[in-house]
């Protein structure tokens, strides 16, 4: 048996993603008979469009199961350059771009490279489970400005300011949001920008949701807006979302040459190259038909016109409209302090507790995401099933 001992510190102080958490306990349950309904991953339910699972197997019998340069094939470079100028008007040059094996990977390879230990990154709250760990692993230090539901979690840029120190070398953006779908105003973008540019900030901009916008919507990068913001924005993407390819394992990140390279080079001696047949899906999601986005998009937008209303038809939840993505983040702070069942509801851990044991529903607790007081559905899943949980949580709650 090994000896616990020989665990390094930060192994020691690492834990599991609490949305991978519940997801796998749910499954756990699911295993044993019981049937539950998981709203906990951010996975689209609809199956990867059929051209790219045809573009998959035409690269396994063309014999492309071989080694590929480390940041990506030239193709497939060459079409992320070409969708950016697409989707965001901007150009890039193909040495720009390094293929990771998801989205999740390209933003490590960012914090590696970007943070010496002790620098500070800002993160917004509510924020994705993964990032104030990832920045940590990475040596740095995660500083957190909340936001609130009660203004569609648009940050207060003097708060903002404030959080900034000598330490702080980069903030963080993700819009259209996870955990709450919130989608930053132009105006918001722009002052946040800005205060980098004043600071001499490099923007991390996580733009995985931006084809998922509702209600006419456009998405608004910070490397949109002038050139020193272009080369002060590394811009991190996949096709997981976009294209229901979450198992493909195909993210990307765009940044200056210089640290492009850099970035290619850790990842040569970390995982060498993605997945062959993954990046040749990933290239013909990215130049094929794109009538799939659109249709996707559209059955999430039906999903969040039945949910919100009805989440803010039941006593003690206030639901925000979420402008994009596909997740709910409701306001619970009513419920904290009931006891239901005989179970006491003190934070919103036990509220997604009780739904698991009661309900068989599965959620994720908002403390995950620096947001104590809500909790986050996930609605990309089958209009069926929404209904069927939304029963559920109704039941369990009154």
């Amino acid at each position: 048996m090994l000896d616990s001992r020989i665990i390094s510190t930060l192994g020691n102080s690492l834990t599991a993603s609490p949305t991978m958490a519940m997801s796998a306990l749910a499954s756990k349950m699911k295993a044993e008979g019981k049937d539950v309904l998981s709203f906990a991953v951010g996975e689209p339910d609809f199956p990867t469009p059929p051209h790219i699972c045809e573009a998959a197997k035409r690269a396994i019998d063309d014999g492309q199961t071989k080694y590929t340069p480390a940041s990506g094939t030239p193709a497939l470079r060459k079409a992320i350059v070409e969708a950016t100028q697409r989707d965001l008007g901007v150009s890039y040059e193909p040495e720009q771009v390094v293929v990771s094996n998801g989205g999740k990977h390209a933003l490590m390879n960012i914090w590696r490279i970007l943070l010496n230990p002790g620098d500070e990154v800002v993160i917004f709250a509510p924020y994705w489970v993964s990032y104030p760990d990832q920045v940590q692993i990475a040596g740095g230090v995660p500083v957190v400005v909340p936001t609130s539901g009660d203004n569609d979690f648009q940050p207060d840029l003097e708060e903002l300011k404030a959080k900034i120190t000598r330490r702080t070398v980069a903030i963080l953006l993700n819009s259209p949001s996870n955990p709450a779908g919130s989608v930053f105003t132009r105006e918001t973008i722009e002052g946040i920008a800005r205060i980098a540019q004043s600071n001499g900030l490099t923007i991390v901009s996580d733009e995985i949701y931006k084809h998922i916008l509702f209600d006419g919507r456009s998405h608004v990068s910070p490397a949109q807006l002038d050139d020193d913001l272009r080369e002060r924005t590394i811009i991190a993407d996949g096709v997981a979302k976009t294209y229901a390819m979450t198992g493909w394992r195909i993210g990307w990140l765009i940044a200056p040459k210089h640290f492009a390279k850099q970035a290619g080079s850790l990842q040569s001696q970390e995982t060498s190259n993605p997945c062959s047949i993954s990046q040749a899906a990933a290239l013909a999601a990215l130049t094929g038909p794109q009538d799939s986005v659109g249709q996707m998009r559209q059955a999430f937008e039906e999903r969040r016109n039945f949910i919100v209303p009805a989440l803010n038809a039941m006593a003690g939840i206030n639901c925000p409209n979420p402008g994009g993505a596909f997740y709910v983040l409701p306001d619970i702070t009513a419920h904290l302090g009931r006891t239901l069942k005989g179970q006491q509801i003190k934070d919103s851990f036990d509220f997604c507790s009780y739904l698991l044991d009661e309900a068989l529903v599965s959620t994720v607790h908002g403390s995950a995401s620096g947001s104590e007081g809500y909790f986050r559905i996930s609605f990309a899943c089958s209009m069926e099933q929404i209904k069927e949980g939304l029963r559920r949580i109704e039941q369990a709650l009154s």
